[in-house]
This record gives C-alpha cells, sequence and structure tokens, in this order.
C-alpha cells in the first residue's frame, strides 16, 4: 500500500507542477505581448518580467516540460520589424 501511496503523491505533485508551467506559461505570454506592443510604439520596455517567468518555469522539475528560453530586447526588436 505504501508504494501506491507514492505514486498517488508523486502523480499529484506532478500535475500541480505542470498546472504551475501552463499558468507561467500564460503569464509569459502576456508579457512578451505587452513588451512587443511598447516596441511597435517606439516605447521603451523591458525583458525582466518575461525571463523572471521564465526562470520559474525552467527550475520546475518535471521532465516532460519543455525549457523556455529567455528572451533580449533585441529579440524583441528583431520580431517586431519581421511582423
Amino acid at each position: 500500500m505504501s508504494v501506491h501511496k507514492d505514486l498517488i503523491k508523486h502523480a499529484a505533485n506532478q500535475n500541480q507542477q505542470y498546472q504551475e508551467f501552463m499558468r507561467l506559461d500564460q503569464l509569459r505570454e502576456k508579457y512578451i505581448e505587452q513588451a512587443v506592443e511598447l516596441c511597435r510604439l517606439g516605447q521603451p520596455f523591458s525583458t525582466d518580467k518575461i525571463n523572471a517567468v521564465t526562470n520559474k518555469m525552467n527550475s520546475l522539475t518535471v521532465r516532460m516540460l519543455p525549457k523556455r528560453k529567455n528572451v533580449s530586447v533585441e529579440m524583441v526588436q528583431e520580431y517586431v520589424k519581421s511582423i
């Protein structure tokens, strides 16, 4: 029975981390959209919030979760130029 309880606990932990990853992924996309819009308008912007969320996402220990890259100001500027 102990192994069964351990597996249930492990699965619950994995699910919790997956849900946190999805929440952070949505927040990251929101921050990226804000940076793109500010850049498009020629206003100053930062990628600090994007990268803080990215680092939290990458610190989650579920193996199946993809790692996200940090975003630089130059990356946002290049993207805005391409659209």
